[in-house]
């Protein structure tokens, strides 16, 4: 349920609201609107009782909410959701991209990749310091080491780090080191990772799991809203179908669909959807034209010798091609 506050309503008498879904066995988590401050109920198994709550001065109304996830979903937040991280914007209409190699494999190479971005409009770099491969024998990442790194490149270049964290331990490191912490695919029906991820103060990016539903990614970014960290990006990465083409199949349905049912911001990872460089660029301009808010691209200046997935990273003169595919892609939208 969504108790919704009348305009003038106090900070009390929202506070009276909180006390009173307590009371009743209930979480109470305020959503503060450009008009009006709204209350999702959680933790309830059932329908709530509204007459008590509509008794307390400053309630305007209590609506039920229909879906299974609640701080997620577009009917207890209408607006769209955007916010800063650093001198970027998720959500806010320009397409952010975040692109960088998959893994760091050492400084040099993580500057040179990351200065090329930087200067042909990437805002976010990401790269990853853990890396959960398919076998135990590949390149599982430089761990706190590459961390470092990632470090030294926000220094230099200015931009917002994004990288993965895969358990417990990894999250602490990664937390501190990082702007934006992502849980991987692997990952995003790893509730007990996903509520440590809540309780973080970073933003996170929960990418699609390879076989999940659109309702059991959006439960899935419930677990880490409902800890208290409301600044979730979702990243639509392909999932697994009986097509062998390509890597995985990009699902651009999800993006209009999220939009319909959420208000978190969503971007796309064409890189891991293709499997392929060739078909990287494509997707991007799909992605784009759908809605999504921002693409999380591979990138690297030598991929033959790229030590993860360097049969889908761009090189340095394709990516851009793919920033200025954009800005054409832009004028028509």
């Amino acid at each position: 349920m969504l108790v919704v506050m009348k305009n003038d309503a106090t900070e009390e008498q929202v506070q009276a609201v909180i006390l009173e879904i307590q009371r009743m066995g209930y979480r109470g988590v305020p959503m503060p609107g450009a008009q009006r401050t709204a209350i999702c109920i959680i933790g309830n198994k059932g329908p709530v009782e509204a007459a008590g709550l509509l008794a307390i001065p400053g309630v305007k109304e209590a609506i039920p909410v229909t879906k299974p996830y609640k701080l997620v979903s577009r009917e207890t937040h209408p607006e769209s959701t955007s916010f800063k991280i650093g001198s970027v914007t998720i959500g806010a209409g320009e397409p952010v991209i975040m692109a960088g190699p998959c893994a760091v494999e050492s400084e040099d190479q993580a500057l040179t990749i990351a200065r090329f971005v930087r200067e042909h409009g990437a805002s976010v770099f990401r790269g990853g310091a853990f890396k959960p491969r398919t076998s135990p024998y590949s390149f599982q990442g430089l761990g706190e080491a590459g961390l470092k790194i990632l470090e030294k490149v926000r220094r230099e270049t200015s931009l917002p780090i994004i990288t993965e964290a895969i358990d417990s331990e990894s999250l602490a490191l990664v937390e501190k080191y990082a702007d934006i912490i992502q849980i991987g695919a692997r990952n995003m029906q790893n509730y007990s990772l996903l509520r440590l991820a809540g309780q973080t103060r970073k933003p996170v990016l929960l990418k699609r799991g390879f076989a999940a539903t659109i309702d059991e990614w959006l439960m899935a970014a419930e677990y880490i809203m409902s800890e208290g960290n409301h600044r979730v990006i979702l990243c639509e990465r392909g999932i697994r179908t009986f097509a062998d083409n390509t890597r995985n199949t990009l699902d651009l349905s999800a993006i209009p669909s999220i939009k319909s049912a959420s208000h978190l911001p969503v971007i796309v990872d064409p890189s891991h959807a293709a499997g392929l460089r060739d078909y990287v660029i494509p997707l991007s301009r799909g992605a784009i034209a759908v809605g999504a808010d921002g693409l999380l691209v591979e990138v690297h200046h030598d991929p033959a010798h790229a030590l993860s997935d360097g049969v889908q990273s761009l090189y340095l003169h394709q990516f851009d091609e793919l920033m200025r595919e954009i800005e054409r892609l832009k004028g028509f939208l």
